[in-house]
């Protein structure tokens, strides 16, 4: 099947090495020359593990190509649209890009075509979309059949290649059969993962899940606050709960608070979502309460733990939002980085893939090659993204060329008992240290 993919951005690039890879012939665009330069190079502008040698693959064998120009999808029977939809300033998500997507394809379409909303939108964007193409059709004096499809994403970062070839789900609102049918060769591979709905259900799934992950985030880190205060251990509580099946074990690991492109943005647009429809989320307001305050809760643990933070030399390790990736999008390390600059620490930072991004927002941190590097002669570390490369440290010659063993495991990733052995003063988060 020939797809084109609009917006080679971090969903759209995935999501065109996957298609690639289940045998179509796949069409990436997107209106920025620089990037599809750099496409055709077979280099893409993010990290993400197994893309480029893929994509370099799939290119070799001609199973993918890249265009500026969108009147080039005349061929293709599918057209996913990727592009973003950031926050706007009230916290709606910013559909403009959509939005001219689809005045675009009203001008350039000339055969039928499945439209597929890939991106994350609000309840009734693809009707909006629908809207647009036929307004764009009859100032052309054309009536070029179509139909629009949800199909949200659910891709991680760090493992989003693997999970568009193997997802848990496919989540699809549509309301024809020959839409369904098209859908169904789309993912000829993984049909059984498919669940068909309606085209609104599809657009709040998405919505429903990012929301769902974040309240189990913000429910177990206040849930650590209690648990550190009375002499219990968050990781032996959430162990516990994570046993019963109708709770599991997946995202309820306490640490800094959730960051990335995903989790802040989407609850933030449900809550607007909710806000226009006159009706109160006071949880997913909770949510987003806890979120902010966690970070603050940690740095005042490490203030009152050091006294003050005047010329101090502080390690922060970890910069990305998570491991395996580069991106630092509301990256709680951020944050910390905030506080200690304010607060007149003396700062260095490592981290494989966020450094570089990092350094033009924060240019006074003394940016390492290492973790050792980044921790010789500190006064204290913050673990703040568990990337393999800081968890195995070895921990024990680290103690050794710090000033001072003062350690804040953010993302409680190491063992606390192992630490303190060490030399270490360790502090977790909701970890009860004898």
């Amino acid at each position: 099947m020939n797809v084109a993919v609009i917006g080679m951005g971090y969903v759209g690039a995935t999501m065109s090495v996957a298609l690639g890879l289940h045998g179509h012939q796949v069409l990436g665009i997107d209106v920025d020359k620089e990037k599809i330069a750099s496409f055709n190079k077979g280099i893409i502008p993010i990290y993400e593990i197994g893309m480029e040698e893929n994509l370099l693959s799939l290119m070799e064998a001609k199973q993918i190509t890249f265009s500026e120009d969108l009147s080039d999808i005349d061929t293709c029977q599918v057209v996913m649209i990727a592009v973003g939809t950031p926050a706007s300033a009230d916290g709606r998500a910013d559909l403009s890009y959509i939005e001219e997507v689809a005045k675009q394809l009203g001008k350039v379409m000339n055969r039928k075509k499945i439209i597929v909303i890939k991106s994350t939108v609000p309840v009734g964007t693809c009707d909006v979309v629908s809207h647009i193409i036929q307004d764009e059709q009859k100032r052309r004096g054309v009536s070029i059949p179509f139909e629009i499809v949800s199909n949200p994403e659910f891709l991680r970062e760090g493992r989003a290649l693997q999970d568009a070839l193997y997802p848990e789900r496919i989540v699809i609102g549509c309301s024809s059969s020959q839409a369904k049918k098209v859908m169904n060769e789309l993912y000829h591979k993984v049909a059984d993962k498919i669940l068909f709905t309606s085209v609104r259900n599809s657009e709040m799934i998405k919505y429903a899940s990012n929301a769902f992950l974040a309240t189990k985030i913000s429910f177990v880190n206040e849930l650590a606050r209690l648990t550190e205060r009375v002499g219990a251990d968050i990781t032996e509580v959430a162990r516990g709960m994570g046993m019963d099946s109708r709770i599991g074990e997946k995202f309820l690991h306490a640490g800094i608070g959730y960051g990335g492109s995903c989790f802040p943005k989407d609850t933030e647009a449900l809550l607007a979502i909710g806000k226009d429809a006159e009706v109160e989320l006071s949880l997913l307001q909770a949510v987003k309460k806890v979120n902010i305050s966690q970070i603050k809760w940690f740095c005042q643990k490490m203030k009152t733990c050091m006294g003050h933070l005047q010329n101090k030399k502080i390690a922060v390790l970890g910069l990305t939002f998570k491991p395996n990736t580069d991106d630092i999008r509301e990256a709680p390390a951020l944050r910390i980085l905030d506080f200690l600059m304010e607060n007149g620490a003396a700062v260095s930072a490592f981290d494989p893939k966020g450094m570089k991004a990092t350094s033009s927002l924060y240019p006074e941190v003394n940016y390492c090659a290492t973790p050792l590097q980044a921790i010789r002669n500190t006064e204290a570390i913050i673990l703040a993204t568990e990337w393999p490369e800081i968890v195995k440290l070895d921990w024990k010659t680290a103690a050794k060329i710090v000033a001072k063993p003062i350690l804040f495991d953010g993302r409680n990733a190491l063992n606390p008992v192992e630490m303190e052995n060490w030399g270490y003063h360790y502090t977790g988060v909701g970890v009860f240290t004898s």
